[in-house]
């Protein structure tokens, strides 16, 4: 005998069904009222605006309803069918029949027996109809389920590939042997990557918070992040790309910095410099990037300028890098991670200098990024300076000055004063303060040295040899130059003095080295006889 369909179902606006008014309206609650409200025409006709899962999922509930209660329950189908059952009140049938709902919700509660395979079938159709597997709560059980059996295997891998729920299935129960049968059937640490890859970027971020929060180890979900970015950059289209790229920097934001390999995060830079993600997502990954600063090398950092800029590489970039490590701190319990980066700033400012469109602005922003105290020694800096300057020689004396100014004199060797007194690219005021710099520390080596009793059996004999170096007896007076210093005067009479300075700087010197020789000499002879009958050797010849 025909069914008899007298009632219209529009379902979303997608299709049209007619059904058998008495069959439906026997198991869904909802119908037999809105039905039994309804007059005149309409009582032949619904209209849903939103059901769940749309007309796909409105045809698997009317089957149920014709077959009498019956329907296979099952991993593909179960959030379908546990939202069209509370969509449609489908719990309390008039016939007596089956109770959808109550099957679905007791299919749920088993999820925690489901076979991995099984999980990651429920898994791939909730991201199919994620707001209703959402709102059915049924994602967030699958998640959890997923999350729990890895937290038991963290340190196991399937030997066999998980793909197949007949042959690669496997079951989890609260039995012992059971668990330790399921451990033991692993042997690495990432085997289930490939299979949670074909998750969408929204459901590996709710997968990755729920790891975070059971403590997963962190450096194993960092590994999975890197992985599921490149697998799946060779099946999306460029918006998806920003999408997925969004979604592994926010959560590799979340892990401990320690387990996040720098070199990873470089390789990302690299693909997120040609797309457009947000802004809030290239902060993220610069911060992560410069709170490991000391672990970058100069190929990293040379990276090539924006379109539309004309200078070679991204100083601008590598600024903020630097930024994001002094914002860290953690440099400030461990100073050879700050001198390792001033090393390597010290080689990137050197390879940036000779660019000729380098204005003077971001070459001084680079010089200045660090503190003072990174380095023991500004030799590096100031060769960088003067290459600089030697490209750029039209830059106005103040732009030369303020560029020079950061310069700290102190720090030169010796060689560098020197080399600085005769540099031409320079100007005039920072050569004299190089100088004047070097002969302060030439004085305080020498006073140093003057201030030590080698013999305080002997005090006529120092005093006589203080004395023979008061008189001059090797060119030891110090010539320092106090006040300001008149740089606008003649520049030959100026060049004629730096030239005597320099000379003056090249004497000290030697008799620096010289009386050192003598001095170590003394104390060697100290040791090896306590006589006081032999004379002080001579300090100049």
């Amino acid at each position: 005998m025909a069914v008899c369909c007298d009632l219209e179902a529009d379902i979303n606006g997608e299709e049209t069904f007619l059904v058998n008014k008495k069959i439906i309206c026997s198991y869904s609650g909802r119908l037999s009222k809105l039905l039994g409200k309804s007059t005149g025409a309409n009582r032949n006709k619904v209209i849903f605006h939103d059901f769940p899962g749309g007309a796909e999922n409105f045809e698997l509930m009317a089957r149920f309803c014709y077959n009498n209660g019956e329907i296979d329950v099952n991993p593909s189908n179960i959030s379908l069918l546990y939202s069209a059952a509370e969509f449609m009140e489908m719990n309390d049938s008039v016939s007596g029949n089956c109770n959808l709902l109550e099957k679905t919700k007791k299919c749920v509660e088993e999820i925690g027996y489901w076979t991995w395979s099984d999980l990651l079938v429920a898994l791939k159709h909730c991201q199919d109809f994620q707001q209703v597997a959402t709102s059915s709560g049924i994602l967030e059980k699958c998640l959890d389920s997923i999350v729990g059996r890895l937290a038991i295997t963290s340190e196991a891998s399937p030997c066999a590939s998980t793909s197949s729920p007949d042959s690669s299935g496997f079951r989890l129960s609260c039995d012992t042997r059971s668990t330790e049968s399921f451990k033991n059937s692993f042997s690495r640490a990432n085997w289930w990557f490939e299979d949670l890859s074909v998750l969408s970027p929204d459901l590996i971020e709710m997968l990755v918070k729920a790891m975070v929060s059971r403590k997963y180890n962190h450096a194993i979900i960092g590994r999975f992040l890197f992985y599921y970015q490149k697998s799946k950059f060779f099946t999306v289209s460029s918006d998806e790309k920003c999408k997925v790229l969004e979604v592994v920097i926010d959560m590799l934001y979340t892990l401990d910095p320690s387990s996040v390999p720098f070199k990873s995060l470089f390789g990302i830079l690299r693909v997120v410099l040609g797309l457009n993600i947000s802004k809030s997502g290239r902060n993220k990954l610069e911060s992560m990037i410069g709170s490991q600063m000391d672990q970058a090398t100069l190929d990293t950092l040379l990276i090539p300028s924006p379109n539309g800029t004309s200078y070679l590489y991204d100083v601008n970039l590598v600024l903020r890098f630097i930024k994001a490590f002094l914002h860290g701190g953690g440099w400030r319990s461990s100073p050879t991670r700050m001198k390792k980066v001033a090393s390597l700033m010290d080689l990137y400012i050197a390879e940036v200098a000779p660019d000729p469109l380098l204005r003077s602005s971001k070459f001084l922003a680079l010089v200045v990024s660090l503190p003072d105290s990174a380095r023991d020694c500004w030799d590096e800096l100031y060769h960088a300076m003067d290459v600089y300057l030697e490209v750029h020689a039209g830059l106005s004396e103040e732009e030369k000055l303020k560029i020079c100014c950061a310069l700290n004199y102190e720090k030169l060797s010796s060689d560098a004063c020197i080399h600085l007194s005769r540099n031409t690219n320079f100007p005039s005021k920072p050569a004299v303060q190089a100088l004047v710099s070097q002969q302060l520390k030439l004085k305080n080596l020498l006073q140093g040295t003057k201030n030590t009793k080698p013999d305080t059996d002997s005090p006529r004999k120092v005093s006589e040899t203080r004395g023979k170096a008061k008189k001059g007896e090797g060119s030891e007076q110090i010539v320092l130059h106090s006040g300001k210093l008149d740089v606008s005067a003649d520049n030959e009479n100026l060049r004629e003095h730096l030239q005597g300075m320099q000379w003056r700087v090249i004497e000290l010197e030697k008799l620096c080295k010289k009386m050192q020789n003598q001095m170590a000499k003394l104390m060697k002879s100290k040791v090896s006889t306590h006589s006081t009958a032999r004379s002080l050797p001579r300090l100049c010849s």
